[in-house]
């Protein structure tokens, strides 16, 4: 089993705590692939569009960003974690999701993410914890990801990890090793199944791509679409 694991901080505090003991139940059993932002994707979307409008590999960051991509497409299961900064994901974790928005359903969907689950942890000083997993989701959705697991936790003031209150800690603990325990139980030689919301996305979209090779053959996304076969019977989600 392989995992890829997307940390929105580099900082070993609370969040880290939380995705080690998540991750505690793979030690040993799983191929485990980490990146830390910024240090992993340090620069921001420059807003050109030569990914939307060329070719992803000519972005000026493809060196960090295809890299990234690389490791999701050949992982099992996604692991993404954030804490909540001003109730949204970091800045550093936002810049990752803007690079990959060519991969973005109206686009060019990866197939392979059309079969991925994936797990988000969160945590906020009181709220926006859910808000910052929510960041995160949008993008795995319009990925084409159907099966996403969100883990959030409410701190007070807590912001140091030995300073949380002890049945606290263990009350948090218990709740990541549980849905731990169940992503680890899957099959994973068995593809997720692709919700009703992601087939519909995926229709609207093909709507959308026949209607602009109409007007433009050579677009670059209507191309994508032509040669994978989703402008005619085939489906990203159905196994060749």
């Amino acid at each position: 089993m392989k995992i890829t694991v997307i940390n929105g901080s580099e900082k070993r505090g609370v969040t880290d705590r939380l995705k080690e003991i998540f991750l505690g139940k793979f030690r040993g059993e799983a191929e485990i692939t980490e990146f830390f932002l910024p240090r992993d994707c340090p620069n921001f979307c420059a807003g050109c569009t030569v990914c939307f409008l060329k070719d992803e590999h000519l972005c000026k960051d493809a060196a960090y960003v295809q890299r990234i991509e690389k490791a999701m497409r050949n992982a099992d299961l996604l692991v993404f974690t954030s804490p909540a900064y001003v109730f949204h994901t970091t800045g550093a974790m936002k810049t990752l999701l803007d690079h990959f928005g060519y991969r973005w359903m109206p686009h060019r969907p990866a197939k392979e993410m059309f079969s991925k689950r994936a797990v988000i942890i969160t945590q906020c000083l009181g709220a926006g914890g859910k808000s910052a997993a929510k960041d995160i989701r949008d993008s795995l959705s319009w990925w084409g990801i159907s099966r996403i697991k969100v883990v959030s936790f409410k701190l007070m003031s807590e912001v140091v990890w030995d300073r949380i209150p002890e049945t606290k800690r263990a009350k948090m603990t218990e709740k990541l090793e549980k849905a731990a325990e169940q992503m680890r139980k899957i099959d994973y030689a068995k593809p997720a199944r692709t919700g009703f919301m992601i087939r519909m996305k995926f229709c609207a979209v093909r709507m959308l791509q026949k209607n602009l090779g109409k007007q433009n053959p050579g677009y670059t996304d209507y191309l994508y679409w032509k040669n994978n076969g989703w402008t005619g019977a085939k489906r990203p989600w159905k196994q060749d």
